[in-house]
Parts: structure tokens; sequence; C-alpha cells
């Protein structure tokens, strides 16, 4: 148990600011400082952080509490781990004595970090003494790494055994829980047993903004035919989503700077920083995301990105600018000499030639576009000038600030100009129609985010006994899906729509909103449930009057791109109808859906079952052999066997509605 007295040192010696400045952009406000919310999503500022009462607070989701309840949270620590990380940072002394009991969760992520700390000093050993470590050696003396430079960045090596690690660590008491979890160890294939997950690589090490290590990526070593990094899988510890590579070496630069410079690889990162060039990070083998970016804010106001100029990279440069544009953050592009990259243009030129470079050529956004569209040859094309232009305005609408906005389309009309006369307010009414489509796909975004959350918490599948009854879905989801839309599904809702309240019914009572494989359909047929239990209308009418996407979607569900001809009742002697028996429609519909989703959901199975472990494996199979079951009965059997007929109440309901479609025909 540490004492109170040592509680109260570790408190005094902290900086409340410094230690939230690690998770949360802060700007000074009178004596105090307000950033955004770490505990909930919000986009203006209510979490406030007071030095003097060495306390922070959010005004907007209630969280309050000290320097050592912030660093409990934010880690997924225990009390008095939080503690002695607070001590180690500041210099406080705390002697080792039996701790508090942690709780199942934190002693768990305690342990992972333990394993993970133990790997990192097992794989620098092994690149330091072990002789078969000499290509990685070579590889890291080639590109001039003393071993200074592999102690400050913890670089390591591998073994090829394959079992290495895992001995060396059950040697010194480590629990094997605790090895798999972090991703360092695998159950063998062969039964019983582990191997290492990494295997002859020179290794580095991957850190936490407060510097504790969380997982390891590993680069092949030769000419070897198989992936050249390999990275940890995600862990209690590491959401490669949110991680950055560099960041715990960089941070204090980056906001001496209030620039970040944003590049490939880990070798760039430690060339520049050897350099002298340290507020540089990489986006730790993943494609930028939203929550690498919010890290970076958290430290930086402007971001410089220097990406390869291969395709692979410049469409990662282009969704970069997209995301810290959304992130609020100032963007420039910088594009090195051909065949250079930052660590080879470093080495040969210095620090002072990069940064006249970086002053020199870094470029906005904008320019970098449209540089880019010109040397593709798309502004020499009529049919790719206004592609170019409104793929500028969907950039542009990512930036929150509206006077931001508004001085970047009057930049933009200004640089285009040159190659097409284009009125200023043409393109206000571009970027308004480009962020009305934005705030639809964010609304369709969080839909879907909900969807997922809910699936995680109870992942249910279309009824599990055959016998059961699907519930009536009552929530609004939306993706949006480049895929064509099944035509089953669109034949589901036409034949809704059409037939009405009688229809919906019968097809309700074997399908549900989880069947649907296209978001917008999936929108569409938990729109017309919540019509029918509203007692409102769900017409040809209603839907075309709609907002977007409805009059669309009617069309597309309506409009159908091949039909009879005119011709075609002279030809065969007989008349064409498409719903002589809407039931039978319906069944066939039904049926070729729930087939539909049933394989889909077997696909989805045999990717769990192949990283699972052996106990949810041995689950995940009886559920694979439950869903074949389901869909080779829908396979084989008749539709009239699966789907009965409805009452007959009912059925004559429908049967008087074909009446009146075919009386509309004749007319």
């Amino acid at each position: 148990m540490i004492s109170d007295e040592k509680k109260e040192e570790v408190r005094a010696a902290a900086d409340i600011v410094e230690v939230v400045s690690d998770y949360v952009k802060l700007k000074r406000s009178g004596s105090g400082f307000v950033g955004l919310c770490p505990y909930h999503d919000e986009k203006t500022p209510s979490f406030n952080v007071t030095p003097r009462l060495e306390i922070f607070k959010c005004f907007g989701c209630g969280e309050s509490g000290d320097v050592f309840k912030f660093v409990m949270d934010q880690e997924g620590v225990g009390f008095t781990e939080a503690i002695r990380q607070i001590a180690e940072r500041y210099g406080v002394f705390i002697p080792e004595e039996d701790n508090e009991e942690p709780s199942e969760t934190t002693q768990l992520r305690e342990g992972i970090l333990h394993a993970l700390k133990f790997a990192g000093v097992f794989y620098y050993r092994n690149l330091i003494e072990n002789p078969k470590a000499e290509k990685a050696l070579k590889y890291l003396e080639g590109r001039g790494y003393g071993r200074e430079v592999f102690k400050k960045y913890g670089l390591g090596y591998a073994p090829e055994g394959g079992e290495e690690l895992w001995k060396a660590a059950k040697n010194a008491g480590i629990d094997e829980q605790y090895l798999v979890e972090a991703d360092l160890i695998k159950p063998s294939n062969r039964g019983s047993g582990f191997y290492d997950t990494f295997r002859g690589r020179l290794m580095f090490p991957i850190f936490n903004p407060t510097g504790k290590v969380i997982a390891f990526a590993g680069r092949v070593l030769g000419n070897e035919k198989t992936a050249k990094y390999i990275n940890s899988a995600q862990t209690k510890v590491y959401n490669k989503s949110d991680v950055v590579y560099g960041v715990n070496f960089a941070r204090n630069e980056i906001r001496k700077n209030k620039e970040v410079i944003l590049v490939e690889g880990y070798t760039d990162v430690i060339t520049l920083m050897e350099h002298g060039i340290r507020n540089v990070v990489a986006s730790s083998g993943t494609s930028l995301t939203p929550g690498q970016m919010k890290v970076l804010h958290r430290y930086g106001e402007k971001i410089v990105m220097i990406y390869d100029s291969d395709s692979a990279g410049q469409t990662a440069m282009k969704r970069g600018i997209n995301i810290a544009l959304a992130e609020g953050m100032e963007v420039e592009l910088l594009e090195l000499p051909e065949d250079q990259d930052p660590d080879s243009f470093v080495k040969q030129f210095g620090k002072e030639s990069f940064e006249d470079l970086k002053k020199e050529e870094a470029g906005d956004f904008v320019d970098f576009l449209l540089l880019k569209a010109g040397e593709e040859g798309r502004l020499d094309k009529p049919t790719e000038k206004p592609k170019v232009i409104t793929e500028i305005l969907e950039s542009i609408a990512n930036i929150r600030d509206s006077i931001q906005r508004q001085v970047y389309v009057q930049y933009l009309h200004q640089k285009i100009q040159k190659f097409q006369k284009v009125k200023e307010s043409d393109l206000f009414e571009q970027m308004e129609r480009v962020l009305n489509e934005k705030r639809w796909d964010e609304k369709r975004s969080e839909r879907r985010e909900e969807v997922r959350q809910r699936i995680q918490e109870n992942e249910n599948t279309f009824p599990e006994n055959e016998d059961e009854q699907p519930p009536h879905p009552g929530n609004k989801t939306l993706a949006v899906s480049s895929k064509k839309k099944p035509h089953y599904e669109k034949e589901l809702i036409r034949l809704m729509i059409t037939y009405g309240r009688a229809m919906v019914e019968y097809i309700c009572s074997f399908t549900n909103a989880k069947l649907f494989e296209d978001d917008e359909l999936r929108m569409f047929y938990e729109d017309i449930i919540e019509r029918y239990k509203e007692e409102k209308e769900f017409s040809l009418n209603t839907y075309s009057g709609e907002k977007v996407p409805f009059p669309r979607l009617l069309g597309d569900v309506f409009l159908e791109a091949h039909s009879a001809s005119d011709r075609h009742e002279e030809k065969v002697g007989l008349k064409y109808e498409k719903d002589k028996n809407p039931y039978k429609t319906a069944k066939s519909s039904i049926r070729a859906t729930q087939i539909s989703f049933y394989r889909r959901k077997l696909n989805e199975l045999a990717d769990r079952i192949g990283s699972a472990k052996t106990d949810e494996r041995l689950e995940l199979m009886e559920r694979q052999k439950d869903v074949k079951s389901k869909l080779t009965r829908r396979e084989t059997a008749d539709p009239d066997d699966l789907y009965p007929d409805p009452e007959k109440g009912i059925s004559d309901e429908v049967n008087e509605k074909v009446f009146e479609y075919k009386m509309k025909g004749e007319k």
C-alpha cells in the first residue's frame, strides 16, 4: 500500500495540465484550460482543467476528478499503477510494496503491458547478443543506425526458431494468457503448445504517448516472399486506428512548432528524428484514420503530409487530406523529388535542405489536388474537369468553419479560371449540394454504427429457431452501397408498396430488416414498417414526394431495365403478367433473400472460425452447422412448403388490389 504522504508527494509533483495534454488538446481560458472531452463525443469544448485546484471537470457529461483519476480512466489501470506511472514521470521514488488487489480488467491490461515490456527487452537483447541477428544488424548499420539508436527506439530482433520468446517468457514466470492477449504468441495448430507471432524479423516497438510498449511491427529481412511488415493484432491495449508511431518522441516538439510532419515509414521517423527534425510521426503501418488525426490534433494545429509518389501513396494522401480537414487541422502537402523518400533525402541533403524544401514547396491542399489532376491529364478532358472541381469541393466540405469554407471556395474559383470559366455562384451552389449529401452520409454512418454496436452487444441471426417469428424492425438504418441492388430485395419493397397492408403483414411474418444486404433497401423496408405500425400511407405517391433517396429508390424498384415488349403477346400468344399471383412472387423473393442472408452468414462465420480460440471455435462451428442446415432447407424445399398461403381474408384483400392494378393498366 502506498502511504498517504507518498500520494500527496506525487500529486504535488504532477502537472495536471501536462498530464491531461497527452490526451486532450487544451487551450487557455481565463485561469484554467478547456478542451474537447475525452469521455464523450462533443464539438464544443466543455472539458475544463483547473491547475490551481488540480482537478478536471466536464460540464457536458459530468466526469470529474484529479490527476490520478484521469490517468486511471485513460490508461485503464488501477489506482496504485496510476500513481506509479505519474511518480515515474516526475521522478518521485515509490518503494515496491504489495499493491491493492486490482480488478480483473485492470489485471489483464497490466499483465499484457508487462508481457509486451518483457518482449521488448527480449527482442533488443537478441539484436545485440544473438549471432543469428547478423542480417538485422547489417540492415540497420546500412541505414546509419548505431547502438544508441537501437536502444533509444527499442529496436530488436525476433529469432527464427518460433518458440524462443514463448519459452523465455514462460521461464520468467509470465502467464501464457498475457502473451496470447498481447499477440506475442499464438496457439499451435498441431495440438498443444504455442508459437511466436514474430519470427526472423527486425522489430520496431510501438509506444503509446506516455512511452509504454503497446505493440510491435516486424520487418522481413532479405528477399523472402512474404509480407514486408506484419503488425500486432488489435488487443486490449492496442487499437491501431488510434495509434501513431513516434508520437511519444515527437509530442513536445509538435507542441513547440504547432506542426506535425506525417511520413509513411518507421525508418523515416527515426532518420528524421536523428537529423534534428523531431516533430515527425508515421501512421503505424495503416491508412490514416480519424482516431490517429485526433491524437495528432492534441499536440499541433497544422499537418504537413509526405507520401510516396506511387498511386497507393497518392490515394492515401488524398484520403488523409479529408480526414485532417474534418478534424480541423491546417493541411499542407509536400512531394519529394523523384526516387526520394524522407529517409534518403535527409541523409543525402541534410536537415537544412529538407526544411528549405518544405518551406518553398509545401503547398495548400487545393493547389496540390489541382496539380495532381493536371499531371494525370484530367484538366484537358471536358468530362473530367467537373469531376475534379467536385472532388475538391468535397474536400472543402470537410472544413467545419463556414467562413473558412467560403474562403476556400473563393480561392478555388480563382484557381480554376485558368482552365475553366465558372461563376462563383455556381461553385457555391455545388458546394451546398455537396454539403447536403455529406450531412446525409453522416446520418447514414451514425445509423450504421448504431447497428454495428447493437450486433456486437447481442449478436442475433434471423430466426435461430425455425418456428420463431422474427420481430418487426423499428430502427431506421442506412448505409451506402456501390453494389447492384439485389432484385429479390427490390421485389419485396415493390410488393409491399403495390399491395398495401395485407402484403406487408404476409412478408413481415417471414422477414426482418437483418435479411437485407443493401443498406438503402433495408432503410426503405424499415420505413414501410414504421408507416404500417403508425397507420400511415405508404404508396407510390407518398414516396415520390419524400426526400432523397426515396424518389431515386422508387425508380430503381419500379422501373425495370428489361421488360416484355408490346409484341411479346403476338409472338407467344400469351400476355405477360408480372404479378399473376402476387403471393407466389412474394414467396420466391422471400426465399431468395433468406438464401442470400444465410450464405453471407456462413462466410462471416468461416472468417471468424479461422481466427477464433479453441473454445470459441467449437461454438462457432456449431452455429455454422445450424446455419448450413437452414440454408439447405431453403435451397431444396418448395417455396409453398416453406411459406404457407395467407389467411383467406388477407388473400382476398390482395386479390382486390391485383384487380385494381389490372383495371388501371387497361385504362
